[in-house]
């Protein structure tokens, strides 16, 4: 489901097209700025996972009121799966990662929707809800943790291969999934440079999770803030 660590680059690219470039760099920068003083408020470890840079426990934010009627659900953030929200160990169980869990409900409080860009075995289905099905059967099946995975949260915003040259870090998923959106401006959180990379380059807001002195992943009220700009 991931790949394995990149050159440890944080990519933060609001706007990837040509038309924007200037306005992509300069929101960058504002995001960039703003991380490197932010607090990993929504990077709390999760009880029974393995560690891996997570920060001290913060009180949960106060939920958000929910969207006026007719207004559009954005942003969209959606993940890569293994090693960015959960983790399989040698001996084959899966946890949520330090701080997955909590940034969901984060997320879910504040009307933030989500979704996953994974790669499975395309044989696994003809549809993505036929291959989101399956993918959930093998996660359940391996899940020790103490908290279930949030698969409700995801609803049918689970984007997988249809064949394998649609496998990440072919930019096929992503396009298809912006495609999707509705205008809405995407997100998109893995651990791998390479993955954060090719989204950007398709016009996401990415970010690439699990960086030392970094939050651990992109701070929801940013998110929020990129909700109120064109996608």
């Amino acid at each position: 489901m991931a790949m394995t660590g990149g050159d440890g680059t944080v990519h933060v690219n609001g706007y990837a097209s040509n038309a924007s470039a200037h306005a992509g760099l300069a929101l960058g920068a504002a995001l960039v700025s703003t991380l490197l003083c932010a607090p990993a408020t929504t990077a709390a470890p999760e009880e029974g996972a393995t560690v891996r840079g997570a920060a001290a426990p913060a009180p949960a934010p106060a939920p958000a009121p929910a969207p006026a009627p007719g207004k559009r659900p954005c942003p969209v953030v959606y993940f890569d799966l293994g090693e960015t929200l959960v983790h399989t160990a040698d001996d084959g169980s899966t946890v949520y990662l330090p701080g997955a869990a909590s940034y969901l409900r984060t997320l879910r409080e504040r009307h933030i929707k989500v979704g996953l860009i994974t790669n499975v075995p395309p044989s696994w289905g003809t549809t993505d809800a036929e291959r989101a099905a399956r993918l959930r059967t093998e996660v359940d099946a391996t899940w020790r943790g103490p908290t279930a995975f949030a698969w409700a949260d995801f609803g049918d915003r689970i984007r997988t291969p249809r064949t394998e040259a649609e496998r990440k870090p072919s930019p096929v998923l992503w396009q298809r999934t912006k495609e999707d959106s509705g205008g809405c401006r995407v997100v998109y959180e893995a651990e791998t440079a390479q993955e954060v990379s090719v989204a950007s380059s398709v016009g996401y807001v990415s970010y690439q999770v699990g960086l030392p002195h970094r939050p651990a992943f992109l701070p929801a009220g940013l998110v929020e803030l990129l909700g109120g700009r064109p996608g």
